[in-house]
């Protein structure tokens, strides 16, 4: 084989495994609240306890699902990963983080004090 066909081959090689080990970064803060990578707004659940078991289950893990990590993905600053059903959930000052069912479009804040226990996560 040619030497620069294999330099070639070998550059494309590197490329595939620095981006096999990229890291997600954790959620951002847009307007004042914590957005998910579409720009979702995410909440806390007053019922969940920091490092404990998610309290939204069933018929509300529909209505708020988990925010969920990828498996890149690496926790820094307040932001944590928790053990959940299928994988990691992003937790916040060790409370879980979920999104809103009814929030459709990024910006929207539908479940900000929904029945005072779903809080968008603030700074």
């Amino acid at each position: 084989m040619n030497r620069q066909i294999v330099l070639a081959l070998t550059a494309v090689a590197a490329v595939g495994c620095f981006a096999s080990q990229a890291f997600a970064a954790a959620p951002k803060e847009s307007n004042g609240v914590f957005v998910d990578e579409n720009g979702m707004t995410l909440y806390t659940f007053d019922k969940d306890t920091k490092g404990g078991p998610s309290a939204c289950t069933g018929g509300c893990a529909q209505a708020w699902p988990a925010a969920m990590a990828a498996g890149s993905d690496q926790p820094g600053g307040k932001w944590t990963l928790e053990s959940a059903d299928g994988g990691k959930q992003w937790a916040y000052d060790g409370k879980r983080v979920y999104r809103f069912a009814k929030d459709t479009k990024p910006g929207d804040k539908n479940g900000d004090n929904f029945r005072d226990v779903w809080h968008a996560v603030k700074p």
